[in-house]
């Protein structure tokens, strides 16, 4: 079969951070967040050229072990074959290594940017195959699902195959970050979670979290005992200490607060009318931002296009 053929033009992705676990749904809960990584692509004759602004702009590579390019590559072979050469500009805004999905966002970015500069690639890759193929890039589906369709996410693997329902959350409730200094390796935090649980510890995390899905999408006075969780965050905690400290903080305040992903971010989900207050509450050494929703999650926007 014939390669692709690929547009002219360059494509500009945008896509939005995200939060998984939000406590009690482990691997498999997730959120996006008004808080962006713009990505322009474009074919070249040849070679490879990377431009990288924000996040990141002193300490990723620019040659073919970027996690963008990898998964570019990954993008291209899946439809049909590689460009010649690429120029990629990267305007990094999501934090690197503190639970907010960066790397989600970059295989995203990618998968997107592919399918969009390959001529028909809507049709050989379709949403659910570039949500599959997004989740075989990164392992699992928590982050890349709420980054590619926005909203509140229920992503699950069946038969290795990732997968993900979209709902929307509740237009009262307003996320704020507390994004500390320093950041954490995910590989770090997975290391010190138990090969087992106790079985009451897993029953009480299987109630909470069915009962985040009301709460998060109608009912989100119920937030707090909703966000509880037994399954990680406590045998995380030895890694992010302030952050444990935070979450515990808030919650004895009635903050519904939990560890963003694998951390050390710490997200509380809250009323608008409190939302201004909650974030003055972490105190130094905490970037304390209080974020939109994301409703449309990965899109490609014209290149002169300012969307804020």
């Amino acid at each position: 079969m014939a390669g692709p053929a690929f547009r002219a033009a360059a494509v500009r992705v945008r896509v939005p951070a995200t939060s998984a676990n939000l406590g009690p749904g482990f691997d498999s809960l997730g959120l996006a967040l008004g808080l962006y990584d713009d990505v322009v692509v474009r074919v070249a004759d040849s070679g490879l050229n990377i431009d990288i602004a924000g996040e990141g702009s002193e300490t990723l590579p620019r040659d073919e072990s970027h996690l963008l390019v990898r998964a570019l590559r990954t993008a291209f072979d899946a439809l049909g074959g590689q460009p010649r050469g690429l120029e990629i500009v990267c305007a990094n805004r999501i934090p690197h290594g503190r639970g907010l999905g960066s790397s989600s966002a970059a295989i995203v970015a990618a998968v997107v940017a592919a399918r969009a500069v390959t001529i028909g690639g809507d049709t050989r890759l379709d949403d659910a195959a570039l949500l599959a193929l997004a989740t075989e890039i990164e392992g699992h589906p928590d982050n890349v699902a709420p980054c590619l369709l926005g909203g509140f996410t229920i992503a699950w693997t069946e038969a290795g195959t990732g997968r993900a329902v979209r709902l929307d959350a509740a237009p009262t409730v307003v996320p704020v970050v507390f994004v500390p200094g320093k950041p954490l390796l995910t590989e770090t935090a997975r290391g010190l979670l138990p090969r087992t649980v106790p079985h009451v510890d897993a029953a009480a995390n299987a109630g909470r979290a069915a009962l985040l899905v009301e709460a998060l999408t109608r009912r989100p006075e119920l937030l707090l005992p909703a966000t509880e969780d037994r399954l990680h965050q406590e045998y995380r905690a030895p890694a992010m200490p302030e952050s444990a400290a935070l979450v515990e903080r808030l919650r004895a305040d009635g903050v519904p607060a939990m560890i963003s992903g694998a951390g050390p971010t710490v997200i509380a989900l809250v009323e608008d009318a409190t939302a201004d207050k909650v974030a003055r509450l972490a105190g130094d050494g905490w970037a304390a931002n209080r974020l939109a929703l994301d409703s449309g999650g990965a899109c490609v926007l014209p290149l002169g296009s300012n969307p804020d």
